[in-house]
């Protein structure tokens, strides 16, 4: 199931290149256009679901792929000492692309906190 005015749709078929770094037929990882860090790409799942949300069981061998797989993507791409794994869930999560997509940001570095804490 694909959706024809979804970008992450056309970067999955293809139709839209991407700088490519992982394709099966379930999940895709590509690096991010606006990287925030030294290391920073996506996982997709080929199927379009829209958020977690509208996620179902169904789709648990492509989001557990995702998660099985972002280890060795991120010390492939150099983030040798950790990364973070972040899903974005609709506006509160500040999702921008309606796909779900789970990012993978790492480097040499420490990244800085995650959310600032409220006090």
């Amino acid at each position: 199931m694909t959706d024809p005015n979804c970008i992450f749709c056309k970067i999955a078929s293809g139709e839209i290149p991407s700088k490519k770094i992982y394709d099966d037929p379930d999940v895709m990882a590509f690096h991010d256009i606006r990287p925030v860090a030294p290391v920073h790409f996506l996982i997709i799942p080929k199927a379009h679901v829209p958020t977690l949300y509208e996620a179902d069981l169904s789709q648990a061998p492509a989001l557990g792929k995702m998660l099985a797989i972002a280890g060795r993507l991120a010390r492939e791409a150099g983030a040798a000492d950790g990364f973070r794994a972040i899903i974005n869930t609709g506006r509160v999560g500040h999702q921008e692309v309606y796909h779900v997509h789970m990012h993978v940001i790492g480097g040499p570095d420490p990244l800085g906190p995650m959310i600032s804490r409220k006090r």
